[in-house]
């Protein structure tokens, strides 16, 4: 996954979890790649993505429990 692919795709996170900082979205999408290593490469960009979202979206919730 190239570096432009992994801009765009923090770009598109970034919009969608527009209260969790670029930075922890960015640390997100590369621990996922790092995690996807082993995948068919044409499949590692969606599969990122969807991951990343998938933990963001963990974390959102789970931090919106601990704030009631």
């Amino acid at each position: 996954m190239t570096n432009a692919l992994i801009e765009s795709t923090v770009t598109r996170l970034s919009v969608q979890f527009p209260r969790i900082p670029a930075e922890v979205i960015e640390e997100t999408v590369e621990m996922c790649r790092d995690d996807l290593s082993g995948t068919p490469p044409e499949a590692l960009p969606e599969l990122v993505e969807r991951l990343a979202y998938w933990r963001l979206s963990e974390g959102a919730r789970g931090d919106s429990v601990a704030a009631s």
